[in-house]
């Protein structure tokens, strides 16, 4: 940054996603979600710098070079949703144009006609309306944008697909029926590989609670919590203070806000960065969490909840 000032958007993010599973990835807006999911496509900014590693088979994504991310990674073996997709979709070109020549560039789908089929096909798999195929994306909605990206995110049979806030412009029917396709995605048989995965990023809730098998939960560019999804959302619950405070803010649930704001990424405390907003705090959250699926001094357990 300028000054020489670093800001460590996601630091130790340890998770996998296997063949035929949705991991849902949850927090507050700035927590380091799609930084994450940029990395892994190559999409960082130029001053951005990376460590580690994230393995695709036996492909490192963060040392792959530029040719290889664009012409073996980018749609082929990692399809994208973007979080802005109307900031994607090329503005003077039709959805149907876009979609046809997806088709041809990923598939083997030769003719005219049975391109034409091919994209019409996946819009209807969005729930996109084919009497908007012939729009250009100025005329589209938030909603129908992101419908349009969703389809052209579908076209390579991925086995990897990020889905950046999927569900983002739609009512609730249009969520629940993209998450359902997003999931009869995952779970059809094939896919290069054997099989396809979900890597999800949302603020809904709900729809994680739909589509997801597994939640990990960021905070301050940390994965707070790693849990299964029928355990997270139903009993016993999340045990990271964060992720309890999280469910708890929901309407349907004690609609409580999750007190103060999080902690700047560029200034981290030393040790939990939750701490100041947490009321299970104590002295020792001024030292960083230990390593494991819970990262907190002082987790919920099944003895907390019954009490």
């Amino acid at each position: 940054m300028p000054g020489g000032r670093r800001v460590a958007a996601v630091t130790d993010a340890r998770f996998d996603v296997a063949p035929g599973e949705c991991l849902a990835l949850i927090g507050e807006s700035g927590c380091g979600k799609s930084v994450l999911a940029s990395a892994l496509l190559g999409l960082l900014p130029g001053n951005a710098r990376t460590a580690g590693s994230a393995l695709l088979g036996d492909l490192d994504l963060l040392t792959a070079d530029e040719p290889t991310l664009a012409r073996t990674v980018r749609g082929r073996l990692i399809g994208l949703v973007p979080q802005s997709p109307a900031a994607h979709l090329t503005p003077v070109r039709t959805v149907r144009s876009q979609l046809q020549e997806t088709v041809a560039a990923l598939t083997a789908t030769r003719g005219r006609a049975a391109l034409r089929a091919a994209a019409e096909a996946a819009a209807e798999r969005a729930a996109f309306p084919a009497d908007h195929l012939d729009r250009h994306p100025h005329q589209l909605s938030g909603g129908l944008a992101q419908r349009a990206a969703t389809a052209l995110a579908l076209v390579g049979d991925a086995p990897l697909l990020l889905a950046d806030e999927p569900t983002t412009g739609l009512d609730r029917d249009l969520v629940d029926r993209t998450v359902d396709e997003l999931r009869r995605h995952v779970d059809a048989p094939g896919g290069r590989g054997g099989g396809r995965a979900l890597l999800m990023i949302t603020h809904d809730l709900a729809a994680a609670e739909r589509i997801a098998d597994r939640v990990a939960v960021m905070y301050a560019g940390r994965i707070v919590e790693l849990a299964d999804a029928t355990a997270f959302f139903g009993a016993p619950g999340p045990r990271h203070p964060y992720s309890r405070a999280l469910l708890q803010a929901l309407p349907d649930r004690a609609f409580t806000p999750v007190p103060g704001m999080p902690p700047e990424l560029g200034d981290l405390p030393a040790g939990c960065a939750f701490a100041a907003r947490c009321d299970r705090a104590t002295d020792t959250c001024s030292a960083p969490p230990p390593p494991g699926p819970v990262g907190c001094h002082h987790p919920h357990v099944p003895e907390d909840v019954r009490a």
